[in-house]
């Protein structure tokens, strides 16, 4: 799972009062549900997949020891040194996940266009794969929690989908409220998630203690070795162990590098490590407990207090990837692609906190046809590596010329550091693939989907504004010949919003071929957004004046600042323009888009100027994602042909 901020920033215990081990504690807490939930849930459906029957591989000691191996080294390469040691460096101001990388890393090749214009397809494809994830970490999750009621009685086999169903819409319906009722207990349920589940590692590996020797990475080579095309196959089960990894990475802006690294190495790895070797060592003593071998590893009298546990844990999981998909859409549409949507903010205190209706229903009915058309946890699981992978080596992509191009570190360092690591994803997405006619098209297909519509929305919009500036008049010698003669000024101030400072914004000349007058204060405004997760206050607001009380502001934003553009104009008295809220209209001028005849120039195809067209009459209010009073806003429209 890739998530991409913390659903709940606002939980993290101030620093004032506390003393830094109290605050760390407490942040390494929360990060247990945040952003271990979904890699804390994987034993749920991993051991029971990497031994599946399905991959010819026989159910004996040697291949047992030799598959815990590879789950232990994965665990070791993959989390601890690629995500914990190295992409946790590479953080843009502070903040991570793929979003936040990709601008990282084409802000670093800002020199080499061909080369900026690759990584930010790479990027954008790998952020597209992570909206497949999203809707297969709530379905997997969950359904392999409530499959733990068939291992007390088969009667509750029919029931299983209905109620992970019924989970999930109510999970859905309670985003629009916020999540913090619900995640101040994400960190205490998930503490004792983990316990729960090393305690059980521990009472099954005591009675079959000889399982410890997984560690030992010779039995790893000898099991990936030993059984042809099985071993390559059975990688992509293996992978679900690391399912998750990304949210390290990914919520390192809310906690912080040190809380996550201390809850990995001393909670979180100790306890998915005990785990899998518990259910390794009762697959040694009871090879037929591979049928359900998580709930088959706890005594009886825990069988349903676990699933009311793991219930709660998938959940948590769940909730951390929908609040991660919200946010990921945020930063994708202020990095501009994709359309405006209605953003909500569900917290006065954290900014973090938002909802987005179109998303959350969008991927409800996504995870319902999931559940309901997959309808078993192995079903999905075969889905679900390709979206992980594909995320996790678009991620190393990206390291690596962070690291070169950003940091300025010696080639053959750079290869080292992220060389091994993309062999070794490499070979986990090959291996994924091979299910790809088993539900990996799933994921490919909502990630080519999406990819269409994000590319789309980028180029249409670059195509827009050439347009609009090949049409346009400049705005300084307009000016100079508006003032010429005689015009009336009527009192207010109007605020033009405009995509580039040195044009007249068609919205002016609109309003002056209509009403053929002009305010007493005149605001051309523009709006940017950095390639840097936030914009300090104090550098946020820049202007100039123009003369006869005209004014040209930029406000700048970072993709995950919220913007308030009547906040922004109190900032600029530091240049004399004082503008009375209630006494301040802003003109926006809202194209039309009419496709072009076909493809020529550089322009698109003819069904992706349609699809752009499209998406433009359906993009999200302009005042409400901007934080304007609707009545205050005037609206002009013009026609423009790409």
């Amino acid at each position: 799972m890739n998530t991409l901020t913390s659903p709940n920033p606002a939980l993290i215990p101030a620093a004032g009062g506390t003393g830094p081990r109290q605050a760390t504690a407490g942040l390494a807490l929360l990060a247990l549900g945040v952003v271990y939930g979904d890699i804390g849930t994987s034993p749920l459906y991993a051991i029971k997949e990497t031994f599946s029957p399905t991959h010819g591989i026989p159910l004996n000691e040697a291949t047992i020891l030799g598959g815990l191996s590879t789950i232990f080294w994965t665990l070791m390469i993959v989390v601890s040194l690629k995500y914990v040691v190295l992409v946790l460096r590479a953080d843009n101001r502070g903040e991570g996940g793929i979003m936040a990388l990709l601008a990282l890393a084409t802000s670093s090749v800002r020199d080499r266009p061909r080369l900026r214009s690759a990584l930010a397809a790479i990027g954008v494809f790998g952020a597209a794969l992570f909206y497949g994830d999203a809707v297969l970490t709530p379905a997997i999750s969950v359904l392999s929690a409530v499959e733990g009621l068939e291992v007390g009685t088969a009667a509750f086999k029919p029931y299983v989908v209905p109620i992970s169903a019924g989970i999930l819409i109510a999970l859905f319906l309670i985003q629009r409220h916020g999540t913090s009722v619900v995640g101040a207990i994400f960190g205490p349920v998930c503490a004792a998630w983990f316990a729960a589940i090393a305690a059980a590692g521990v009472w099954n590996i005591a009675r079959v203690p000889s399982v410890l020797g997984a560690v030992n990475p010779a039995h790893a080579l000898g099991f990936l070795t030993s059984h042809g095309f099985g071993s390559f196959l059975v990688l992509g089960s293996v992978l679900l162990v690391i399912t998750g990894a990304e949210a390290l990475y990914a919520d390192m802006g809310h906690f912080g590098k040190r809380p996550v690294r201390i809850a990995w190495f001393g909670l979180v790895a100790p306890a998915l490590v005990l785990n899998y070797f518990g259910q390794g060592a009762l697959l040694i003593a009871r090879p037929a407990a591979i049928e359900n071998p998580f709930f088959l590893s706890f005594p009886e009298w825990a069988l349903y207090p676990m699933i009311g546990l793991a219930t709660a844990a998938t959940v948590i999981a769940s909730q951390a990837t929908i609040s991660g998909a919200y946010s990921m859409t945020q930063q994708a549409i202020q990095l501009g692609y994709l359309p405006r949507m209605t953003i909500l903010h569900t917290s006065e205190r954290a900014i973090g906190q938002i909802y987005v209706p179109a998303v959350n229903w969008i991927l409800l009915c996504a995870v319902l046809l999931a559940v309901i058309g997959f309808g078993s946890s192995t079903r999905l699981a075969s889905a679900y590596g390709v979206a992980v992978m594909g995320t996790m080596l678009v991620t190393t992509l990206l390291t690596f010329f962070v690291i070169r191009d950003g940091w300025r570190l010696p080639l053959g360092l750079c290869i080292a550091a992220t060389g091994v690591f993309l062999v070794v994803d490499s070979v986990f997405l090959g291996a994924a693939l091979l299910k790809v006619l088993d539900g990996g098209w799933f994921p490919l297909l909502t990630g080519s989907a999406l990819f269409a519509l994000m590319a789309t929305w980028r180029r249409g919009r670059q195509l827009l504004y050439q347009r609009m500036r090949e049409a346009a008049t400049r705005l300084e010698p307009f000016l100079a010949s508006l003032f010429h003669g005689e015009l009336a000024r009527v009192p207010g101030t109007a605020v033009f919003l405009t995509p580039a400072a040195d044009v007249v914004p068609s919205a002016l000349l609109h309003s002056l071929k209509h009403y053929q007058v002009l305010h007493e204060q005149v605001v051309f405004l523009t709006v940017e957004f950095a390639d840097q997760p936030t914009v300090p206050p104090a550098s946020r607001v820049s202007g100039e004046a123009l003369g006869h009380a005209c004014f040209r502001v930029a406000v700048r934003y970072g993709f995950m600042d919220r913007p308030d553009l009547v906040e922004a104009l109190e900032q600029c008295r530091a240049f004399g323009l004082e503008a009375d809220p209630m006494d301040t209209s802003y003109f926006v001028s809202r194209e039309r888009i009419v496709p072009g005849p076909g493809t020529g120039g550089e322009g698109m195809a003819q069904w992706r100027d349609r699809l752009f067209a499209a998406m433009a009459r359906n993009a999200g209010s302009f005042t409400d994602y901007f934080n304007i009073p609707n009545n205050r806003v005037v609206e002009l429209g013009s026609r423009v042909e790409i």
